[in-house]
């Protein structure tokens, strides 16, 4: 399989369970549903303990993608297992993987978007860099610092507040947005757009 065929594998970063939908950490399943909601499909398990759901995305013509949405149903810290064993499934280059996560070092509603890097302290990261390697695509969805002495445990596994949500389907929507224009036009022109 050449890899222009190979697919984009667009990974959202949460904890699974109800208990921890709303949760800050888990804004990466929050965009990964809202993605799949606009392919129009629904996720099914995956042997690699993920949900997962296979679609296009963009236009008919040559921006137009396959794709791989999945969602881990390992927790947080256990991602890399879950996101290599799809990659090898997919068969799906590096270079194509899109992890979306809560960061804590850029504000709330803020976005930025990389390739490689650290994994700055975000078990989600640090569990798929071990795995298989930095090089992979972040989509990092600010959520700010904790308040005053809160852990940042306890902050990223609290849901958003009441403030933060009257934001949250907009900045949902904007970091879906920014996934579509990474894997259609590329990093630069994603960054151009998106980064603030």
């Amino acid at each position: 399989m050449s890899d222009d065929a190979a697919p984009w594998l667009i990974v959202g970063l949460g904890n699974p369970g109800a208990e921890y939908a709303g949760n800050r950490h888990n804004i990466g399943f929050m965009v990964a549903d809202l993605l799949a909601e606009r392919i129009g499909g629904k996720f099914k398990a995956h042997k690699a303990r993920a949900q997962v759901l296979e679609g296009r995305m963009g236009a008919p013509g040559p921006a137009n993608r396959r794709v791989v949405i999945a969602k881990p149903m390992s927790f947080m810290n256990l991602s890399g297992g879950p996101v290599t064993a799809l990659r090898d499934f997919y068969k799906v280059p590096l270079e194509r993987v899109v992890a979306v996560h809560d960061e804590l070092d850029i504000d709330y509603a803020t976005l930025r978007l990389k390739l490689g890097g650290g994994d700055n302290g975000h078990n989600g990261l640090k569990s798929m860099t071990k795995a298989m390697g930095a090089d992979y695509h972040r989509v990092r969805c600010g959520i700010g610092r904790p308040p005053g002495r809160m852990q940042v445990a306890d902050f990223v596994l609290k849901d958003f507040s009441s403030t933060e949500r009257k934001e949250l389907d907009w900045f949902v929507d904007r970091s879906a947005d920014a996934v579509e224009c990474l894997v259609q036009e590329g990093l630069e022109r994603a960054q151009s757009a998106y980064n603030s």
